[in-house]
């Protein structure tokens, strides 16, 4: 081997050169990113900075005077606002749950087998998530009133079903088909039963897309407007009484109780989030 030369010796006494300085347009995604996650939030934050909002009267208004606890005090002191909290509640939940229970069943078997009416299913489900929403609440609407059923609370919850069963099947047939199924015929192999299989490996790992479906189907129902609308005769739900409100001026416990359910949205994301830590763990 040669002997290292002068300058070769220097070369390797020099300290190492400072890292190349970034390009100016490598903060171009992130700057963007951060602009239009301010942009969406926006919305909310303001939303949340009213609820504290002092003001001279009842009614909601475009000026910012802090601040105040009154409304958050003064939650339940709009009858008619509490009625209209109660029946989205009261609709959700059990529509989450039917929805998700429905959904998960289809997306199973359209994550897992392959049968005659696959496509058309897909296709079925396709639709009814592209289709605009006034014409899924005209539809449901004119079924009602041809099949003589009374619109109300009956009516409000079918419709959140109908329209929530699909969200919840895609979710589960993208987890489904994500799966190694080497893992359930490992099962299989060690003497478990096909529902021993399912029960312990299958379904703790699309549990994240169980439970993903179930709060997305919860929030869409929660926060639909123009199928309620429709469909719901007499009956408010939250998005619905503060339309009608608006016209006169919107009370500010309105912002209050908006508060409390983006609160609750976000405890809701946060499970999800813990659910799938967990599945990912055990599948490790």
């Amino acid at each position: 081997m040669s002997a290292v030369t002068a300058e070769q010796s220097r070369d390797l006494d020099r300290p190492p050169s400072r890292a190349k300085r970034r390009k100016w347009t490598s903060f171009i995604l992130p700057v963007f990113t951060i602009a239009m996650i301010v942009y969406l939030a926006s919305p909310i934050f303001i939303m949340i900075l009213f609820s504290f909002n002092k003001l001279i009267g009842q009614r909601q208004i475009a000026k910012f005077t802090c601040c105040t606890l009154n409304w958050w005090t003064e939650l339940s002191a709009i009858p008619s606002l509490n009625e209209a909290i109660k029946t989205s509640i009261l609709v959700a939940v059990p529509a989450a749950i039917v929805a998700t229970a429905l959904g998960t069943l289809i997306g199973l078997v359209l994550g897992r087998y392959r049968f005659r009416g696959r496509a058309p299913v897909n296709f079925v489900i396709f639709l009814a998530i592209a289709v605009p929403e006034i014409v899924l609440a005209s539809a449901l609407l004119s079924m009602f009133v041809l099949a003589k059923s009374p619109l109300g609370y009956g009516s409000t919850l079918f419709s959140h079903i109908g329209f929530s069963i699909a969200f919840v099947a895609i979710t589960v047939r993208a987890r489904v088909q994500g799966l190694d199924r080497s893992l359930e015929n490992a099962a299989q192999d060690l003497f478990a039963t096909p529902f021993q299989a399912f029960r312990k490996v299958t379904l703790p790992l699309i549990l994240p897309g169980i439970v993903a479906g179930l709060m997305l189907s919860f929030v869409l129902s929660l926060d639909d407007f123009v199928i309620t609308q429709f469909v719901a005769g007499a009956v408010n739900t939250f998005p619905t009484w503060v339309f009608g409100a608006s016209r006169i001026g919107l009370p500010p416990q309105v912002n209050a109780w908006g508060t409390v359910l983006f609160a609750a949205g976000l405890l809701a994301a946060s499970l999800n989030l813990f659910v799938s830590f967990r599945a990912s763990r055990k599948s490790e």
